[in-house]
This record gives C-alpha cells, sequence and structure tokens, in this order.
C-alpha cells in the first residue's frame, strides 16, 4: 500500500512545466534521473472539465480523456507522489472542479501566472492574472480551502522589484504551500496604461534577475521555487546549487536544460544523449505516448544534430515505430507492442467472462451492429422500434446503456413490453449501442427494422407528406410549430440516463 506523505518544497530539484514537453515520459525520466518533483505542462481548465477520469487496465495508468477520445492528461503510479498539475485558469470555481477531478491521482495543484503566450493572456490567464491580485487570491484561496493536496503558483516578476514583493507577500497570505518565481518581466499594464503603451515581454535571452528572487525569498517564509536559470547559470548539475544560492531560494526548477537532457538532475554528471533518447523512447512506448509529442521532445534534445542523417530520419518520422527505427530501437518497439495486445487480450476475456456470468439469463441477445448506410437518411431502427411500441399500446423502449473501462466501449440493453434485448457486439458510441439493441428487438418480434433493402417504407411516405404539408404552411404564411404530438412520432427518442462504467 502506498503511503501519500505531504509534498515538501524545500531543497527540492524541480522539472518545470514546459508545454508539450511536461508529458508522462519525460517527467518520469527526470524522476528516474534524480529530480525530486515534476510539473506537467499547463492544462486549461475549461479542457479539462470536458474530461473522463479512465483506469487504463492495458497500460497501468488513470488517463484524462476529452469527448474525442484523446488522452489530456495521464499519470501513473511511480509518479503520483511526485507530480503537480498545472493548469491554466482564470476562475476560481472552475480551477476548484479540476482540482478535485485530479487530486487523488496528483501530489499537488499548481496554477500557472507566468505564461506570456497571447492564448493565455487573452482568456486572462497566464501572466494576465499578475495584472489583477484580486482574483489571484480568489483563486488560491478557493483552492487552498477546497483541497488536501498542497497548491502552488508559478509567476514572472513584476516590473518594480516592490511591487512584485509586494503582490508575493499577499499571495503568501491565501495560503499556499510555495511559489516558483520566473526571474524574467512580464508584461503587465494597468487599465490606464493598456491603450497607451506595450512592452516587449522579457525572453530567455535575457539574464535573468537573481536579485528579484532573492528578494522576495528574504520577504517571505514560504518556499520560493527559482526558475530562469538555464540561459545564464545551469549548464551541468552542480549549476543547479550555484543559482539556488545566487537566488536564495528553497528549490530550483529547470525548463530549458532538462528539456535538452533530462539527465541534468543526475548527481553523477550527464549520460550520453543516445542513452537519454533511447531512455526516453522507452518510456513514450512504455506508456503510448503520441507520436508528434514523441518526436518533438526528442528534436529538442537533439537541437544542433538535427541536420544529421539521424535528425532528418526522426523529422520524417511518422508513427512510433518508425521513431523507433530511426534509433535502432525496432526490435524493442515490436516486443514491447507484442506484450500489450497480448495483455489487452487477455483482458478483454476475462471481462468478456464477468459479462457473461453477471448476465441477466432472460436478456435476448444477437450479435448485430447498427450501420447506418443500410437504412434511409434519418430513418433509424429506434423511430421503427418507437412506432411499433404505440401501434401496440406498450410504454415507449427503455435503454440502459454502459460503458466498458478497458476499451471504452459501450453496450445498450433495452426494454419493450417487459423483455429486454441487447446485443452481444460493443460499439464506440451509446447512439451505436441503443440502436444495436433496437435492432435485436425488431428482429425477435419480426418486425421490420426499416432497411432499404425492405422495401416501401411508411415512416419515409409519412415524412414526406409532413415535409409537403410544411411547405404548404409555410407558402400560406402559417405557424410552423408543429403539435408536440406530431412530433413525437418522428423525434428518435434517446434515454436520459448518465452511461455507467462497469
Amino acid at each position: 500500500m502506498t503511503v501519500n506523505t505531504p509534498l515538501c518544497f524545500r531543497g527540492k530539484k524541480i522539472l518545470a512545466p514546459m508545454v508539450r514537453v511536461g508529458t508522462l515520459p519525460m517527467r518520469l525520466l527526470a524522476l528516474d534521473y534524480g529530480a525530486d518533483i515534476v510539473y506537467c505542462e499547463e492544462l486549461i481548465d475549461i479542457k479539462m472539465l470536458q474530461c473522463k477520469r479512465v483506469i487504463n487496465e492495458v497500460l497501468e495508468t488513470v488517463d484524462f480523456v476529452a469527448p474525442n477520445e484523446r488522452v489530456v492528461f495521464r499519470t501513473c503510479e511511480r509518479e503520483r507522489q511526485h507530480v503537480v498539475f498545472q493548469m491554466g485558469s482564470a476562475d476560481a470555481e472552475r480551477a476548484l472542479a479540476v482540482a478535485k477531478l485530479v487530486e487523488s491521482d496528483v501530489a499537488g495543484i499548481d496554477i500557472n501566472m507566468g505564461c506570456p503566450k497571447e492564448y493565455s493572456t487573452k482568456a486572462s490567464m497566464g501572466a494576465a492574472l499578475l495584472s489583477d491580485p484580486d482574483k489571484i487570491e480568489s483563486i488560491l484561496t478557493t483552492l487552498v480551502k477546497g483541497i488536501c493536496k498542497p497548491v502552488t503558483c508559478k509567476i514572472r516578476i513584476l516590473p518594480s522589484v516592490e511591487d512584485t514583493v509586494n503582490l508575493v507577500k499577499r499571495i503568501e497570505k491565501t495560503g499556499i504551500a510555495a511559489i516558483a518565481v520566473h526571474g524574467r518581466k512580464s508584461l503587465v499594464l494597468s487599465s490606464f496604461f493598456c491603450l497607451l503603451e506595450r512592452k516587449k515581454e522579457e525572453r530567455p535571452q535575457h539574464p535573468v534577475h537573481c536579485d528579484v528572487i532573492k528578494a522576495i525569498s528574504e520577504a517571505v517564509s514560504i518556499p520560493v521555487i527559482a526558475n530562469g536559470g538555464s540561459h545564464d547559470f545551469i549548464k551541468e548539475y552542480a549549476d543547479i546549487e550555484t543559482f539556488q544560492k545566487a537566488t536564495a531560494a528553497s528549490s530550483v526548477m529547470i525548463a530549458r536544460a532538462a528539456m535538452w537532457n533530462p539527465s541534468i538532475f543526475r548527481k553523477d554528471g550527464f549520460c550520453p544523449l543516445k542513452d537519454v533518447m533511447q531512455d526516453y523512447i522507452k518510456y513514450a512506448v512504455r506508456y503510448d505516448n503520441h507520436y508528434t509529442n514523441t518526436k518533438y521532445c526528442l528534436c529538442q534534445m537533439l537541437r544542433e544534430q538535427l541536420e544529421t542523417t539521424q535528425g532528418k530520419k526522426l523529422h520524417a518520422a511518422q508513427s512510433t515505430q518508425e521513431i523507433c527505427e530511426v534509433f535502432e530501437m525496432g526490435d524493442f518497439y515490436e516486443e514491447t507492442t507484442t506484450i500489450f495486445e497480448a495483455k489487452k487480450t487477455s483482458l478483454e476475456t476475462k471481462t468478456q467472462d464477468e459479462d457473461d456470468q453477471m448476465e441477466d439469463p432472460d436478456v435476448i441477445k444477437m450479435a448485430v451492429r447498427f450501420d447506418k448506410r443500410e437504412y434511409p437518411p434519418q430513418i433509424t431502427p429506434k423511430m421503427h422500434l418507437l412506432e411499433w411500441c404505440r401501434k401496440e399500446k406498450h410504454p415507449q423502449p427503455v435503454y440502459e446503456t454502459v460503458q466498458r473501462p478497458l476499451d471504452r466501449l459501450f453496450c445498450s440493453v433495452v426494454t419493450v413490453a417487459e423483455r429486454k434485448y441487447r446485443s452481444t457486439l460493443w460499439d464506440k458510441s451509446k447512439k451505436l449501442a441503443e440502436q444495436a439493441a433496437a435492432i435485436v428487438c425488431l428482429r425477435t418480434l419480426g418486425v421490420p427494422e426499416g432497411k432499404l433493402c425492405e422495401g416501401e417504407n411508411h415512416l419515409i411516405n409519412k415524412r414526406k407528406r409532413q415535409d409537403r404539408e410544411c411547405l404548404i404552411d409555410k407558402d400560406h404564411g402559417e405557424d410552423l410549430a408543429e403539435p408536440s404530438h406530431k412530433k413525437a412520432n418522428f423525434i428518435e427518442e434517446t434515454s436520459d440516463m448518465n452511461v455507467p462504467k462497469i
């Protein structure tokens, strides 16, 4: 059993949050090389609130999956006590909702208040928050009171040292566990000046302001995490301590130096870049990282070697398998994917066996799928079943749909006249599963299901008549609103029930 210990932010070496870089493979690799804490890339609150939490039994991960089936955030047990979830937010209640969604799977929650990118600042997130201390206080206070895990934030410095220190003191009062400070200035304009002046953000090539971070460290009692030293200070492991002393910070957060070679965290010095990249690829394959993200991170490591033969092959790669072949890891890819396929098959068999044991023996089953190409446009089996129930004076069909966590497929059971029907085949959407269940019912009852091959379809003729009536009404300028009892004949009814997981 894993024991949860509060995350400490003193004397730590930390992987900074980096867009497209701070995904699971990079975070795990940084931990392997000696990082104490790893931040994920910034994830926007609205996007996260659309996700559902899914336990991936094949990869042994926890996935937060968007409606389009894209994995937005993936984590695993190895990093659970070390990973800080960073989000972009400009709303306290949304931030709290996301924090509660991921709280059990991470070690801490961070709010990004330093990103200068336009996509972030236009939505009043990132560095834009620095000009709204009231909103900062609201977000952080809500999080500290609303969750059990430590809360942090990451800021850039303001144009003046005094303003920066005053803001950090106000932030400290919210009760956060630590504050990360990127030692470069941010564009923060008052409402009076915003139409008159635009100041340029300080970029990585500008010197980091160690004196400002030091002033902050000396002014507050919470841990201060120094960030931004990759350009001026951190070239190897020993430089991490040098940067920490120059800023009087409690801990050091590393971004670009770790992106170029995550073995910067290794006490014994850098590993050969070839070994580092192969270690990264192993994690990318092991945790099914999307190949475009894998390629991006590897390109950041290669840097000046991108014009070599290997670099050009990497740039041309269009799959994880091709990336592995570039680095002479084709055999590793084949072995790993074979293991996963076998594991997936085993889990599917086990799940099917459990389904069979739990199956209601009174449910009538067939192996069918709904293919809309076999039916007229806008006419479905569910509509035919609903029409039949009305003619026979039965209650309307009731659909109960479940989702299987293993592969996120759906199965639906329809109840008609106190009998239950379902397809033994699982579908990729709730709607398809319901249509398949309706087909099973119709075929069992010997009722036409509306296929094109069945010939004349009375529902189509009925729809055409109504369409003609609507056109006539329109020509006469009459109200087109139909009585609800007429519409019901042609509007497919859907279940209002939530989709549970089994």
